[in-house]
């Protein structure tokens, strides 16, 4: 059965949505501009999910200060307003003592009471408070305190959020479009020789300026926000473009007027300012239904969290429908098949199968017992069964993996650190080329109005949303994807190392093997009992928590346990104690011989067990005598999918190594089972990280460590990706890069090809980014691309890039 542990997953900073950014430039800029507050260590911006994340050098930095920056840089925080029901208040004492501690909770910016109405109105950045939060504070205070809209969940407000700026941004594109089609259709025609197709200039002036200055007024607001910052941004561009455009063709049928009037029409360009604003216009809005496709596996899981639970009344009365964010620890939930579990807890009562797939991946229902953990967000496929919550709100696993994906999606790879460089110059060094080819084709040809107009196609081919989306999007779909298989990546820097990996050094137990070996064999010296030996051991293993040592109490079965005294364990190695008044031993070859025990006879049965059956081999020794008195031989069966997933990795052309404290015998033998290419036995755990740096140095690449235990947290860190396995200790987890959420081996091989997958998307958006901007500009430049064209291309560039992006969807478990 596969088993699902609470995972201790590291605090995240605070992530900030942050409204208005539109290109790499922008969010350069509100970087600089978070990274500059005091107290905040480093600020990380996504453009795909237009948020930042923080973290702080100490105590969380005042969230007034870090609104005040992003608008300072000329962007917005958007916020929530969040309605609570309050009781228990009497007077305006106790409105003051409920405002401070609502103000206490960390992301709120302002807390507001009405003891009339007793309701509070609590304002935050969208998304990053939980109402369990401001509950809990409430009590805390001595009131209580209650949601006043179920449908305030954060998943169910970010997606109609986010579903309305797509409406929005799609009725302005076709609003746009339709403005532009005459203009165009007119351009078009004129270009086959019909001119009395094309509208008089004061039509086109009636149709382009409300275009330019009303539709295009987001990049005039847009483009003077980052002048006031002292940058720009790809709004300035399509404001600086569009308005030239507009002005040349108003310049000219003023000039012209003289001829117009005698049916002499001069060549207006109405209709390039008003197609690149619709074209940018519907690049805007594709680029939004992307981005939407972009964070959907997310979305999902934070949508699994039902909003309402059914809570068992403390007298056992009866039931009650609740709102999720009510919950508490120790409450009871009653989940009816069909159901989810609106928080994690232990089953009270009933049993049934649950479908935990949206945590692990794994498809197959587990049957669950009274005494099992479930989980937020997994569904109970049938029986009724009571849970004893043990966390909710935040608290929960589902909270937690949300959390750590978004903070993932949030991280930058080393090779954003180049792009970050190239966009915070790139706005001033295309206006810079701009104005060169404006001068140089003004004194080459002395036509203002062809200089002008290759200028324009300049400021308009350039593509700095390209370059601000090409990391972010690809990385949000593969850690997303990842996610939803079960696999969790802490960071972009994780990701990128995976990605180079060329050998695996597997731990043994419990990662390749079942975890749970049991004693096969029990052989005493001569003149010894069997029993006597297992009642030994067992008794001497009642201290330890090892694998090996709860197999020995399980063979012992309800047999009386000797008394026990001056238990030690003896890391790497096995144990020692006084039973029943005789120091024993009870550990590996090692030991024995660190010991200098005396193995007699039973050494070359020891090794016959190790070397033909693959058995692991313990000794229990006496000390006085410094003799063996016996050997105990363990068996431990590989994982189903352990041999299929080295071959997977073999296949990705990655070595793999088995590390192991059994004697080698035993260790080869499961080796050989599995085909695992290099054995490294009798390993203690403090040199397991030492041995990666000599297995790194001889592979010539990166090296991932696949642990679960406490004794494989150094070699986690030590290795280039650590890789945990979610039923292993939470120390394993904190300490890994990556985390698999069930323990199947054959993850491994997926993680690394889902993270080959997405760095490969990363730099094929990277190539498109840079080769439309290093094509698109020098054609601009010398005058062979139109600018109407130049700004379909622009607008095409951010979709090519989420759309190839969104294409990681297809991966099924490829290296590629």
């Amino acid at each position: 059965m596969t088993a699902v542990l609470p995972v201790s997953l590291p605090t995240p900073g605070l992530d900030l949505p942050v409204q208005g950014m539109t290109c790499a430039s922008c969010a350069g800029r509100v970087e600089k501009a978070l990274g500059s507050v005091p107290g905040v260590r480093r600020a990380s911006v996504n453009l795909a999910t237009d948020s930042a994340h923080l973290d702080f050098a100490g105590a969380a930095v005042p969230l007034p200060d870090l609104i005040a920056a992003v608008e300072k840089a000329g962007y917005q925080v958007p916020l929530d307003h969040i309605g609570l029901a309050i009781d228990g208040m009497s007077c305006a004492s106790c409105v003051g003592r409920v405002e401070k501690a609502l103000g206490s909770v960390p992301g709120v910016r302002a807390a507001s009471v009405n003891l009339a109405a007793e309701r509070a109105e609590v304002i935050a950045p969208r998304g990053s408070v939980e109402i369990a939060a401001l509950i809990a504070a409430v009590e805390k205070a001595g009131y209580t305190a209650r949601p006043l809209d179920d449908a305030a969940a954060s998943a169910t407000a970010a997606e109609s959020a986010a579903a309305n700026r797509v409406a929005r941004e799609r009725n302005l594109a076709l609003l746009s479009l339709v403005l532009a089609l005459p203009l165009v259709f007119g351009m078009v025609a004129e270009l086959f020789g019909h001119h009395e197709l094309m509208l008089s200039p004061l039509a086109q002036f009636v149709i382009a300026t409300p275009v330019q200055f009303l539709l295009g007024w987001r990049f005039y607001r847009a483009g003077f926000a980052a002048i006031r910052a002292g940058t720009g941004n790809m709004d300035l561009l399509v404001a600086l473009g569009t308005t030239a455009a507009w002005g040349l063709s108003t310049f000219l049928w003023w000039r012209d007027a003289a001829h117009i009037a005698h049916g002499v029409m001069p060549h207006l360009y109405y209709e390039g300012a008003v197609a690149i604003i619709a074209f940018v216009r519907l690049g805007k809005w594709l680029e939004a239904r992307a981005k939407g496709q972009t964070v959907a596996a997310l979305r999902a899981l934070m949508k699994l969290r039902p909003v309402q639970a059914r809570r068992r009344n403390a007298d056992g009365s009866g039931e009650e429908l609740v709102d999720t964010a009510l919950l508490r620890q120790g409450d009871l939930l009653v989940v009816r098949a069909g159901e989810a579990f609106a928080a994690d807890g232990t089953i009270a009562e009933g049993r049934g199968s649950v479908d935990e797939s949206m945590l692990t991946g794994e498809s197959m229902p587990v049957d669950k017992v009274p005494g099992d953990a479930v989980h937020a967000g997994t569904l109970n496929r049938d029986g009724l069964i009571v849970a004893r919550v043990t966390a909710a709100g935040g608290e929960t696993m589902l909270s937690r993996i949300v959390h750590l994906v978004e903070s993932a999606q949030a991280s930058k790879p080393p090779i954003q650190k180049l792009v970050d460089r190239i966009s915070a110059i790139f706005v001033p060094v295309v206006v810079f080329i701009a104005l060169v080819t404006f001068t140089l084709t003004f004194t080459l040809t002395g036509n203002a109005e062809t200089a002008l107009v290759q200028a324009i196609a300049v400021l308009v081919i350039a593509c700095p949303c390209a370059l601000g989306l090409a990391t972010p999007a690809a990385l949000m779909v593969g850690t997303g994807l990842a996610a939803k298989r079960g696999i969790l990546i802490r960071d972009a820097a994780a990701l990128e190392a995976a990605r180079d990996v060329v050998l695996v050094a597997f731990d043994k137990t419990g990662t390749l093997t079942i975890g749970q070996p049991e004693v096969t064999d029990l052989i005493p010296v001569a003149g010894e009992d069997a029993g006597l030996l297992l009642q030994r051991a067992a008794s001497l293993q009642s201290g330890s928590q090892h694998p090996l040592a709860q197999a020995v109490r399980r063979k012992a079965g309800s047999a009386a346990a000797l008394p026990l005294q001056d238990f030690r364990d003896l890391t790497g190695r096995g144990v020692s104690g006084i039973v029943d008044g005789l120091p024993l031993l009870l550990g590996n070859r090692r030991l024995m011989q660190e010991q200098g025990i005396a193995l007699g006879e039973l050494e070359a049965t020891a090794d016959a067990l190790a070397a033909q059956g693959g058995r692991t081999v313990s000794w229990l020794a006496a000390l006085p005598s410094r003799r063996a008195l016996g050997v105990i031989a363990f068996g431990d069966e590989p994982k189903p999918t352990a041999a299929a997933a080295v071959a997977r990795l073999h296949a990705l052309n990655i070595r793999t190594v088995m590390l192991s404290g059994d004697n080698r015998g035993a260790a080869q033998a499961m080796a050989s089972r599995l085909g695992i290419d290099q054995v490294e036995a009798e390993v203690l755990p403090q040199d397991k990280a030492r041995l990666l740096g000599s297995l790194r140095k001889a592979a010539g690449g990166a090296v991932a460590m696949v642990g679960d235990g406490i004794n494989d947290a150094p070699a986690l860190a030590a290795a280039d990706v650590g890789i945990a396995m979610g039923t292993g200790t939470d120390v394993a987890m904190q300490t890994a890069g990556i985390t698999l959420m069930r323990g199947d081996p054959a993850l491994v091989a997926d993680a690394i090809g889902l993270a080959r997958a997405t760095d490969a998307r990363i730099r094929q958006n990277l190539f498109w980014a840079f080769a439309y901007n290093v094509v698109g500009i020098p054609l601009a430049a010398f005058g062979l691309l139109n600018p109407v064209l130049a700004g379909a291309a622009m607008a095409l560039s951010s979709v090519s890039v989420l759309a190839n992006a969104l294409l990681l969807k297809r991966w099924k478990g490829d290296a590629a």
